[in-house]
């Protein structure tokens, strides 16, 4: 009888036992299911804000109209952009105007019928550029200036480097490179421009208080290395024994460099530019040019496309963004290639 009861008794406390067992693992089982609907409902929230996010930026276009990409300077402008746009996966469009003010507006037109959400504008000729700039805002399309201003319009902001400062700094280098005496020259950018009466407005600054410097000839090569070649050596042939020449931009420096050169007096003339292009600055390091003012094309270019993707999504702007500006001579050159 006790061999019979025995394995009952046992059975019903392993029986007990698995019933309580089952209950805890049961319990477990529901609160491990609960959280991880919590989990993928959370996860799931998560995704559909980054992807709204993601569209959101995504529907945005942009019009990017640049001067001239014929010109180091822009191109590097217009990677800087385009950086920024494939950061943001919105989608830039981009025109050439050829330096031609004409191109310029046919372009911004095309922007509006397109309907992009906002223009990137670097103008050709800041007074001609008003009309576009006009019928863009009247679409409803507002428009960020990079580089350039537009004179006599209201745009949403203007981003660019202190080109006074920058004509400044230039012209105190070069003072100083021909110990405060002498006959300088300066070739000028493009008429109408205001980077053109900006770094010119920065030379004037300094020229003016240098009793003992002539400034014997300022005339335009419309930031040309081509131009900068004729008119640097015209310039050089009036004037043989001209010290100095600043030149508002890198192209016409470098044109002036080669009409030095093909002369044989480079080795006698102080040439400074403005941009620090890769070709200025590799002639800096040289010893063929003997200085430039370093702007941040890049950086205007990324700073005007986040500007306008901010001002598409309804965020307000500062009326003006600087991007600073650095002297470039053969003691930092190596810096700024690296």
């Amino acid at each position: 009888m006790r061999r019979t009861k025995r394995p009952v008794r046992l059975s019903a406390l392993l029986l007990v036992f698995a019933l309580v067992l089952a209950a805890c693992n049961g319990d477990n089982g529901v609160d491990d299911t609960d959280t991880v609907d919590d989990t993928d409902a959370t996860e799931d929230t998560d995704d559909t804000d980054t992807d709204d996010a993601a569209a959101e930026d995504t529907d945005i276009t942009i019009g990017l109209s640049i001067s001239t990409l014929a010109n180091p300077f822009f191109v590097t402008l217009q990677e800087g952009a385009q950086s920024a746009a494939d950061d943001a996966g919105i989608e830039l469009i981009v025109n050439d105007s050829q330096d031609d003010a004409q191109a310029e507006a046919n372009g911004i037109d095309d922007f509006v019928t397109q309907g992009v959400d906002v223009i990137v504008l670097n103008p050709v000729d800041s007074e001609a550029a008003v009309a576009s700039v006009e019928r863009a805002e009247a679409a409803g399309i507002q428009v960020v200036t990079v580089d350039r201003a537009v004179d006599g319009a209201t745009v949403a902001s203007h981003v660019s480097s202190d080109n006074v400062l920058g004509g400044e700094l230039a012209t105190e280098f070069l003072l100083e490179s021909i110990d405060g005496e002498g006959t300088v020259a300066q070739l000028e950018g493009i008429a109408g421009t205001d980077a053109t009466r900006e770094r010119g407005a920065g030379f004037n600054n300094v020229l003016e208080d240098a009793d003992d410097v002539e400034l014997v000839s300022s005339v335009t090569a419309n930031f040309s290395r081509d131009e900068g070649f004729t008119v640097a050596q015209d310039i050089l042939q009036a004037n043989p024994e001209l010290d100095a020449i600043f030149a508002q931009n890198d192209e016409m420096a470098l044109g002036a460099v080669e009409a030095a050169d093909a002369l044989g007096i480079l080795d006698d003339l102080v040439i400074i530019g403005f941009d620090a292009t890769d070709d200025a600055l590799a002639a800096v390091q040289d010893g063929r040019m003997d200085g430039t003012v370093a702007q941040q094309p890049f950086e205007i270019g990324r700073i005007g496309i986040e500007s306008a993707i901010a001002l598409a999504q309804g965020e307000d702007l500062d009326d003006e963004v600087p991007v600073d500006v650095e002297l470039v001579t053969a003691d930092n050159v190596d810096g700024f290639l690296d």
